[in-house]
């Protein structure tokens, strides 16, 4: 709950200081919102540990291979630096910059999933035959 009080004051802040500057100063207050993106950011990632914590106890006590948890996370932490980058380029009025780190994303992401994608393909051609 404090953890949300914290977010939620940092985005309050970074915003209403935006607000204020972006006639003035646009570029310092596209500096200021990325700056409380980061901010705010860095918060919800020390809380990734026990959910990484919390998947391998779950991975493993389920039939599921432990070469897939590394992957899963990998994927799941491409797409939220990804997601963060883009909006971040949209703040500062790059839409073709924003889109272009969504494509790499996506490229990334399924790339980093081959094996996944591997093993269901084997799988299904297991089952066929």
């Amino acid at each position: 709950m404090n953890e949300i009080i914290e977010i939620a004051g940092i985005a309050l802040a970074g915003g209403i200081s935006a607000l204020a500057l972006k006639k003035y100063a646009p570029e310092t207050a596209v500096l200021l919102v990325t700056a409380a993106g980061i901010m705010i950011f860095v918060t919800v990632l020390s809380k990734v540990t026990p959910i990484a914590e919390q998947l391998n106890v779950l991975m493993q006590n389920s039939d599921i291979h432990m070469e897939y948890a590394p992957i899963l996370l990998k994927t799941v932490g491409i797409s939220l630096v990804c997601q963060f980058v883009s909006d971040s380029c949209k703040e500062a009025g790059q839409v073709s910059l924003a889109s272009r780190v969504e494509l790499a994303s996506k490229v990334t992401v399924i790339v980093t999933a081959l094996p996944l994608f591997r093993h269901i393909l084997d799988t299904a051609v297991g089952l066929m035959k």
